[in-house]
């Protein structure tokens, strides 16, 4: 399973019981976690702009550890190409980061964790849970 940005976030500000819950209830089923690099990227990005930066990067180094990270691979972002073509033909968009997260989770035949159904469940094809 892939989590996403929205997840980790919430995970980390802690003030989301649904996804404490879902944290939990995956760690008892043993499920394989990972992220991409962009939601590395995308975490980053936030402890950057924190007043806190040094304590928000050492939240996001410490939970990073704990998961496997997906890099976006020539076959990943071949299929975010492919997902946002079609997305631009029937005249809807997604954040490009969403597009490329969506491309590493086709690609891997993985399930997405995310609060963001919205934009994800516009990806024909992937699997989307949420919490």
């Amino acid at each position: 399973m892939i989590l996403d940005t929205s997840f980790l976030i919430d995970l980390l500000r802690g003030s989301d019981n649904k996804a404490k819950e879902k944290a939990e209830k995956l760690d008892h089923e043993f499920r394989v976690k990972g992220t991409t690099t962009i939601t590395v990227m995308e975490l980053w990005r936030g402890a950057m702009k924190s007043l806190h930066t040094e304590e928000e990067k050492k939240k996001v180094n410490e939970l990073l550890k704990a998961l496997l990270i997906y890099p976006l691979r020539e076959k990943d972002a071949k299929k975010a190409g492919e997902i946002e073509a079609k997305l631009i033909k029937n005249g809807e968009m997604v954040d490009l980061e969403d597009i490329m997260i969506s491309g590493i989770c086709l690609a891997r035949n993985e399930t997405i964790l995310t609060k963001n159904t919205k934009h994800f469940n516009r990806i024909e094809g992937l699997n989307v849970e949420s919490y």
